[in-house]
């Protein structure tokens, strides 16, 4: 396959809304050493992708400034030594950026071959989500079988993922959305209790449906908001992992709980993060994950798709949060 000098890719003018996505022409990258040039058929839209278009989220060090964490496509390109990939083999791939584009870089350690049966569309929508969950709940948390889980933001892309793991592996799922239309979701996706908080406390949700025993583990992306009730409904030895800060990341703590039941308040980031440590998260994926995907035990929701160009449009229903599941643009 020919590889253009030059490729379409979105470009964020200036830090702001999302009509300063622009598509433009840039130079095709050439990979560097265990890198493999993917020509991208679809990649995913995430929220980092709206946090650094918004310049509260500089890609990190050597990354591409192009938006963009995940992609599938077609290799075209290889430069590395030894590699189980070779060119015209179609793969997804979780990067530091570079995304939004005909043609991205991607670590040989981040790429996984597209589980059988999925199309370009729905592997785009794995590697941020899988690689996120999976590191969180299961290598930091240790989720265990009978164990219960409270999952925030049960209809977003890492919510429906983390959902379908968890029930997959055993455990018990809770959830919090925004709607009752989105509970229904939950609930078909594998979760036993759904809550709308717009019109229900979950704290008290909780402790009336377990008698005050409450959850074994939380998986929390809005931040200081929800700190104390998380707390509060953790059970003796459990576990808050948090994510993100939607709703924020300074207040006054107590941390009283944090002694008296015992809890450990953990979490992480992972664009930061080097190749060799994402390797090992792929490899966990590919040999626990991938054979329940290819099952259709899990998988990804793909709540819609949009061109490339449309990317402005795409960032606009992601902020709207009417969504369930994946936004994925298509190339």
């Amino acid at each position: 396959m020919k590889i253009p000098k030059e490729m379409n890719c979105i470009e964020i003018t200036k830090p702001g809304g999302p009509e300063n996505l622009l598509l433009v022409k840039k130079q095709t990258p050439k990979p560097n050493q265990d890198e493999v040039l993917i020509k991208v058929n679809a990649a995913g839209i995430n929220r980092p992708d709206i946090m650094q278009r918004e310049g509260r989220y500089p890609p990190p060090p050597g990354a591409s400034d192009i938006p963009g964490l995940e992609i599938a496509g077609e290799i075209v390109e290889i430069n590395a030594s030894n590699t189980r990939f070779k060119l015209g083999d179609k793969v997804c791939a979780l990067v530091s950026g570079g995304g939004y584009s005909s043609y991205c870089n991607a670590p040989i350690q981040q790429t996984l071959p597209i589980p059988i049966g999925l199309s370009f569309v729905e592997a785009a929508a794995i590697p941020e989500t899988f690689f996120t969950v999976w590191t969180n709940v299961f290598d930091r948390g240790n989720l265990s079988k009978q164990d219960t889980i409270l999952i925030h933001g049960g209809t977003s892309g890492i919510g429906t993922t983390a959902i379908q793991l968890a029930r997959a592996f055993g455990a018990k799922v809770f959830t919090t959305v925004g709607s009752d239309e989105k509970c229904m979701k939950t609930k078909i996706l594998g979760a036993e209790l759904s809550i709308n908080y717009k019109k229900q406390d979950f704290a008290e949700e909780i402790n009336h449906y377990t008698n005050k025993k409450g959850v074994n583990m939380i998986l929390d992306m809005i931040g200081a908001e929800y700190f104390d009730k998380n707390l509060n409904i953790l059970s003796v030895n459990g576990k808050l992992v948090i994510i993100a800060f939607q709703g924020g990341f300074e207040k006054k703590l107590n941390l009283l709980p944090i002694l008296t039941k015992r809890l450990t308040v953990t979490g992480s980031t992972l664009r930061p993060r080097s190749p060799n440590e994402k390797g090992l998260i792929a490899e966990s994926l590919f040999k626990k994950v991938w054979p329940l995907i290819e099952k259709g035990v899990v998988m990804p929701q793909i709540y819609g798709t949009y061109k490339l160009e449309d990317a402005s449009k795409a960032h606009t229903l992601m902020e709207s949060s009417q969504h369930i599941g994946k936004i994925v643009l298509t190339v």
